[in-house]
């Protein structure tokens, strides 16, 4: 299983001979609804577009997972599995094969890989959108992605999970609260599927930020006092903290059974 974070909420990952564009934002800047003036991000260093895309997946049809400019630019041809807002999304602006996956539903590459979709995070007062596991069906690996920390105690039916790939710092807004749950929500998570590697999203990379949004947000915690946590609850998953647009092999160990 190979790695690579493309900043934000990003990332490519390789897996059963597979290679899956997860929240892709690639090119020009991230906006929600074109509001520069509210929030815009940026990339600091101009990125090539990875090639030889299998499958791209995504969580929310929100911008910051299901970017605009992004999709416009990648071929419609690949296949695309999404939650219900970003199969829409996707299937508007005229990607041929789309994949619209229910809380429970699962896709499946053959006697390759599966896709479950599970219960994700909610951005409205009806809407919960989508968290996935992907598992490796020829070695049996995992991966678990939720983009804001919001974990349903339903996926400890699935555990182990190998990998986990979640925030790990907390951002607050006044008076919603916690938009992203960071700290506790990586302790309960790695509790519940007993990873063996977590890695932080959502956050940082080779970015800048500007707009209103910034004087509102608030951040909290960092990997150093995750790992604290992890110590004062026996929680051993190593966490790794990925460079962006660096490729990397995940250490996992194989276990085995007596």
């Amino acid at each position: 299983m190979y790695l690579t974070w493309l900043d934000s909420n990003s990332w490519l990952i390789e897996i059963a001979g597979k290679r899956i564009l997860l929240d892709p934002w690639l090119v020009d800047a991230l906006m929600f609804g074109n509001a520069a003036w509210f929030f815009k991000s940026e990339r600091l260093t101009p990125r090539e577009i990875p090639v030889n895309i299998d499958l791209i997946l995504l969580s929310q049809g929100l911008e910051d997972h299901a970017h605009p400019a992004t999709l416009k630019q990648l071929d419609r041809q690949i296949p695309v599995v999404g939650s219900p807002s970003a199969a829409k999304l996707v299937s508007e602006l005229g990607y041929t094969q789309v994949t619209s996956l229910a809380h429970g539903e699962v896709f499946t590459i053959p006697h390759l890989l599966e896709i479950r979709a599970v219960v994700g995070s909610p951005t409205g007062p009806t809407t919960l959108e989508n968290g996935y596991i992907l598992k490796d069906l020829v070695d049996g690996t995992s991966i678990y992605y939720e983009p804001h920390g919001y974990h349903s105690p339903s996926i400890q039916e699935f555990a182990p999970v190998d990998v986990v790939i979640t925030p790990t710092i907390d951002l607050k807004l006044p008076l919603v609260g916690t938009v992203i749950k960071g700290q506790q929500g990586a302790v309960q998570i790695a509790k519940w599927l007993k990873p063996q590697v977590i890695l932080p999203t959502a956050a940082g990379g080779d970015l800048s930020y500007s707009g209103f949004l910034l004087k509102l947000l608030k951040a909290e915690g960092t990997v150093e006092s995750l790992r604290s946590l992890f110590i004062a609850n026996n929680i051993h998953t190593q966490i790794i903290e990925p460079k962006p647009w660096d490729r990397f092999e995940v250490p996992l160990q194989k276990l085995t059974t007596i």
